[in-house]
């Protein structure tokens, strides 16, 4: 396979180890011990480029057109976009200090990055590629969520162990929810009623109804000859039909698979060690999911509720998104 080199962009050099064909689906997983981006075709799961980015990427999140993939470089204290086309990072945007997760307004025009090291959240104007304004929040802040209309968004403080509500026309908080201890990661279902926030220490997951920012559940996780203390819930993912949720378990190495009507647990499905973060398909008929310690990505069929196939990516994967 011919190696390509790409010209400097703004960012330095991004390295494109691998020339990725057209295809229906590429898979991109940020590895924050390599400072790279593995993108893999969505059909066979092999690996077509390999991209240099910045220090420690974590938090990735696509355009709505899928042209873009923004990723937050930790370390380098900025998010960078990449074309996903040319795979060639192309423009650099202010953050603040130490980025972790963000999330990205249904029009694409605005991105909303917490910083973890100043307790603020960054509201940034894609289009400027500079910090419109911050928002006060809990301390250590981590997970980013945005309703299906873009009106409101959710942060969760780790230490503070709050899911913030946050009205983006105002960008004010409206509502400060107790949740478990370490709340990683927020995601309101398709119909905007309800915002699932796992607890990585607390081991649980809060379903908190959107309108009335009122927990209706809690969601608890036991597995036969898994300590407790192992079970720590990350990542997030609800089917559109808000029927089932999938938690990713962290160093328990599984997927919980929780029916959304009911809030119990169906399944647990072994996937790689310290599974993070999960991404559907574009059809939502696969579920992918990154494991950080044993360095692969796994892929669900969300039907038959089994693991496919895992395949190795770069160090210590993170993030995970998916674009056509």
């Amino acid at each position: 396979m011919q190696i390509v080199r790409l010209a400097p962009a703004v960012f330095g050099a991004a390295l494109l180890l691998a020339a990725p064909a057209a295809r229906a689906e590429r898979v991109f997983v940020s590895n924050e011990k390599d400072n790279t981006i593995t993108v893999l075709d969505g059909g066979t799961l092999a690996i077509t480029a390999t991209v240099k980015v910045g220090d420690r990427p974590r938090g990735i999140v696509a355009s709505p057109d899928g042209r873009s993939l923004y990723i937050c470089t930790s370390d380098s204290d900025h998010v960078e976009m990449l074309d996903t086309k040319t795979l060639a990072v192309t423009r650099i945007l202010a953050s603040g200090p130490d980025p972790e997760l963000m999330t990205l307004s249904p029009d694409g025009q605005t991105l909303y990055v917490a910083n973890e090291n100043d307790n603020m959240v960054s509201v940034v104007d894609v289009k400027s590629g500079r910090v419109a304004t911050e928002i006060p929040v809990g301390v250590e802040p981590e997970g980013m969520g945005i309703s299906p209309d873009g009106k409101v968004l959710v942060n969760t403080s780790e230490t503070t162990s709050m899911a913030h509500f946050i009205d983006t026309a105002t960008h004010q908080s409206v509502a400060n929810v107790l949740v478990g201890s370490r709340p990683r990661v927020a995601r309101f279902t398709a119909d905007g009623r309800q915002v699932w926030v796992s607890a990585e220490v607390g081991g649980t997951v809060s379903v908190i109804d959107a309108a009335s920012h009122a927990v209706i559940h809690t969601v608890s996780f036991a597995i036969p000859g898994v300590p407790a203390e192992s079970i720590q819930p990350v990542g997030i993912a609800v089917t559109p039909d808000a029927t089932t949720a999938f938690v990713a378990l962290g160093p328990a190495n599984r997927i919980a698979v929780v029916d959304a009507k009911t809030f119990e647990v169906r399944k647990y499905l072994l996937v790689g060690q310290r599974v993070w973060n999960l991404a559907f398909s574009l059809d939502g008929k696969r579920l992918y999911a990154t494991n950080g310690v044993s360095n692969d990505l796994s892929t669900i069929d969300v039907d038959g509720l089994r693991v496919v196939k895992s395949v190795p990516v770069g160090q210590l994967p993170w993030g995970v998104a998916v674009v056509p």
